[in-house]
């Protein structure tokens, strides 16, 4: 790993104005150490623009983008050697093997040494539980093990800083557990920068989230500190009550539904929940900024 110094990424005022005068990031702050840090916000939030100021694919309109200490203008260079990235679509040559298309990559990186390029695959094949299938063909992967691909490719210079843009888009229920387990692993000596809009990708091993809508940071903390702040604005239900004016039903079973406390009060019979899942706190929390309808969408 490019150890030189501490795994950081911060960002100082920065904001992203597109041709036409859409303004895409509005004084974005944040300070982000070692381990996993999650990204959330709905599509459109803006996530995506952040993540490529922060690999050097896009320089802010104003403020600053440090990766390890480097500027991401002025130390491109420098940034990009600290830098791994797993882009939100991640296509790879189907009719090559896995280790085909990791040497391929690591020889367009610079990696000249056909020793070094054979211990850097092999060990991003091993972080990422890839060791198995090295000669099987792109096409006869699974969706998790093409994302797993991506990681083991954005993982091939040993990057103290991982930036992994939507990861489990399009992965069934069981990859993305897979998934969620590999980033908490990989997050123990490095940076982590987790975008999602599935609250469910950050899993337990996420330390700190900031929520980002339209451009601005609205909070950053914990996920204790979310779901504390949802206290008080979610509750169990009858089904037939979920509907209701004011709230907005998160899950049902059979006999009760879970919903979120948008305005007003609880109907009778409601029953407060003492913890919230992070979900619904995100939910919670989106929705007092007037963007429910949508919102409800993005976490389900």
């Amino acid at each position: 790993m490019v150890n030189d110094v501490q795994a950081s990424i911060r960002v100082r005022s920065v904001s992203k104005r597109y041709p036409g005068g859409t303004k895409a990031l509005k004084k974005v702050e944040l300070e982000i150490g070692p381990g996993l840090f999650g990204l959330l916000g709905p599509n459109g939030a803006g996530k995506s623009t952040l993540m490529r100021i922060i690999c050097t694919l896009l320089e802010p309109s104003e403020g600053r983008v440090e990766v390890c200490g480097f500027d991401t203008v002025g130390q491109r260079a420098a940034v990009r050697r600290r830098v791994g990235y797993l882009p939100q679509e991640f296509g790879a040559w189907r009719l090559q093997r896995v280790e085909e298309v990791l040497d391929t990559l690591a020889r367009l990186s610079g990696l000249a040494d056909r020793r070094l390029r054979r211990e850097r695959i092999e060990h991003a094949l091993g972080a990422v539980g890839l060791e198995s299938v090295a000669q099987r063909k792109v096409k006869k992967l699974s969706g998790g093990m093409l994302r797993r691909l991506g990681v083991a490719q954005a993982l091939l210079a040993d990057p103290p800083v991982l930036v992994v843009d939507e990861p489990t888009v399009g992965l069934d229920p069981e990859e993305r557990i897979r998934f969620r387990q590999l980033m908490a692993d990989l997050g123990h000596d490095r940076v982590i920068l987790l975008s999602t809009h599935i609250v469910a990708d950050l899993g337990a091993g996420c330390g700190q989230v900031a929520l980002l809508d339209r451009g601005e940071i609205v909070f950053q903390g914990s996920p204790s500190r979310l779901v504390a702040a949802a206290r008080g604005r979610v509750f169990e239900v009858e089904p037939r009550l979920a509907s209701a004016e004011g709230l907005e039903e998160v899950s049902r079973t059979a006999s009760m539904a879970r919903v979120v406390l948008i305005d007003g009060a609880p109907p009778d019979g409601a029953r407060e929940i003492d913890e919230p899942t992070l979900e619904e706190a995100y939910l919670a929390f989106m929705a007092r900024r007037g963007g429910h309808g949508s919102i409800l969408e993005e976490v389900s």
